[in-house]
């Protein structure tokens, strides 16, 4: 008997020595981040890997072409973070959806722009040039804010009174409503167009005909139109969510979006309430 007790011991020594030695599990060192692709996983993958790995971290983008399942696998932890949305979807959805979802740091804005085949500068405009302006009530309303902050028109209004109007449209400009995903297309047909900066970059427009001007914000507007990085509600002092705030926040990122998309996207380094965030 005392022969066995002696064995049972010595086993299981063995095994908790066994145990204690087992290698522990590494560093989790990957950065999960959801985005879509035009600009958000270019950027990511294009500047942002680089300088995430010089301090050991992998990013690993996985992409997404609906603005749904981003937030719903962030809710969920299969993300890190995600990168697509404005502050105002990411409060509709937490409100609909039930999640729990907070901006870590603001990246970048989409203008709109005023975008032409035909000349080179808004005062080249001949007067009853025709301009293409998105259909939809919010951003016609914006794109005719910006004819109107450029001096093109002098007030705002429904386009058919304004294309009746002298006293807002001294030049008798002809505004043409039309779907904003059509504009780019349309363009060739237009003396000029005003259009949404993701369509923009979807048909090339920056390299082929980069926009006359585009919107400028102010501080309440800056931070309506900002593209954020969200992230799950008490994980914003994460070591991830700090890494990925730093590397994205940076001159490498500014000097990218300036390069690549030359004025149809710009950096918005802000918070949520829009302070600036430093590079």
């Amino acid at each position: 008997m005392k022969k066995l007790i002696r064995i049972v011991i010595a086993l299981l020594l063995v095994l908790s020595f066994t145990a204690c030695s087992k290698p522990q599990p590494a560093e989790d060192k990957v950065i999960k981040v959801g985005a879509t692709l035009v600009p958000h996983a270019e950027i990511l993958k294009n500047v942002v890997a680089a300088t995430l790995a010089k301090d050991g971290w992998t990013l690993e983008v996985i992409e997404f072409n609906d603005y749904v399942t981003p937030n719903t696998s962030l809710e969920s932890g299969e993300l890190d973070a995600n990168y697509f949305q404005t502050l105002g979807y990411l409060n509709g959805e937490n409100e609909s959806r039930g999640l729990h979802l907070v901006a870590a740091v603001g990246v970048h804005i989409e203008p709109m722009g005023i975008y032409s085949y035909k000349v080179k500068s808004i005062e080249e405009l001949p007067d009853g040039a025709e301009i293409g302006v998105p259909n939809d009530t919010d951003n016609c309303n914006r794109a005719i804010d910006l004819l109107v902050a450029k001096g093109l028109l002098t007030g705002t209004g429904e386009v058919e009174a304004i294309n009746r109007s002298e006293e807002l449209n001294p030049h008798g400009f002809e505004i043409v409503p039309i779907e904003a995903a059509g504009l780019p297309r349309a363009l060739e047909d237009l003396d000029a167009a005003v259009i949404n900066g993701n369509y923009a970059l979807e048909a090339g427009l920056p390299e082929k005909a980069p926009a006359l001007t585009i919107e400028e914000f102010d501080a309440e507007t800056s931070v309506r139109r900002t593209n954020y990085i969200a992230v799950k509600a008490g994980t914003e002092e994460s070591a991830k969510v700090q890494a990925l705030v730093k590397a994205i926040v940076s001159a490498d990122v500014q000097k990218y979006i300036e390069d690549t998309y030359k004025g149809a996207v710009i950096t918005s380094f802000i918070d949520a309430k829009g302070n600036p965030v430093g590079k």
